[in-house]
């Protein structure tokens, strides 16, 4: 159990520590994680924890939706896809469909590569413009 507790305060400083747009990207990252343990668990045939593991992504992906800037143009487009995504899940869990779940893996997967290079952009643009200062 010890073992555990240097990476748990790692994780811990790394959450606490972190800008809201890497906050966000642990979430997609999070939410890709769950939907990948579902997919599993539907193949093993534990609907427990595949309850348990999309439960966790639809979460995410309320958490995304709660947290979007309604004052930024984009978030009205992207509104409707976290929901979307949302009710995906909800099917993908009613009806054991791991096709659903690779369609929703694909989306996270855009938002969150997207989100990458928008945070680089930034902290290229933050270091471009701390030279000139």
């Amino acid at each position: 159990m010890a073992i555990n507790k240097p990476f748990q305060a790692y994780q811990n400083n790394a959450v606490n520590t972190a800008t809201g747009g890497e906050l966000t990207l642990m979430l997609y990252n999070g939410c890709l994680k769950f939907i990948k343990h579902a997919q599993k668990d539907i193949q093993d045939k534990n609907m427990e924890a595949k309850n348990t593991n999309i439960q966790k992504a639809q979460a995410i992906i309320q958490e995304l939706m709660l947290t979007l800037d309604q004052e930024v143009d984009i978030s009205q487009q992207i509104l409707p896809l976290y929901d979307y995504m949302y009710r995906r899940l909800m099917e993908a869990n009613i009806k054991n469909d791991v096709a659903i779940l690779e369609e929703i893996q694909g989306f996270v997967v855009e938002f969150r590569d997207t989100w990458k290079q928008v945070i680089q952009k930034t902290r290229q643009m933050q270091y471009t413009q701390g030279e000139h200062v």
